[in-house]
């Protein structure tokens, strides 16, 4: 199931999420089925990042591969507050 998920993320998730500025990285696939990934770039700190992880990442990613029960952003504060002060 990661082969699968990796390559959805890879080829119809990320290059969406790039063109508005944002990135994604898959942080793992449990075999309950839930799928851990961390918003990136634009994505992270966004007020509209909650849609986008539901609207739009999983759903894509439960549409091409059905074993997966959820999709979950992995925050690390500190990373991402340091990302903002990047920018």
């Amino acid at each position: 199931m990661l082969e699968e998920v990796k390559e959805v993320i890879e080829k119809e998730v990320r290059p969406v999420l790039e063109r508005e500025g944002g990135s994604i990285e898959l942080e793992g696939v449990d075999d309950d089925g839930v799928v851990k990934v961390r918003l990136t770039g634009a994505c992270a700190g966004c007020p509209m990042s909650q849609y986008t992880l539901v609207n739009f990442v999983e759903a894509t990613v439960k549409d091409k591969v059905p074993e997966v029960k959820k999709v979950i952003s992995v925050d690390d504060a500190k990373a991402r507050f340091e990302e903002l002060l990047r920018r």
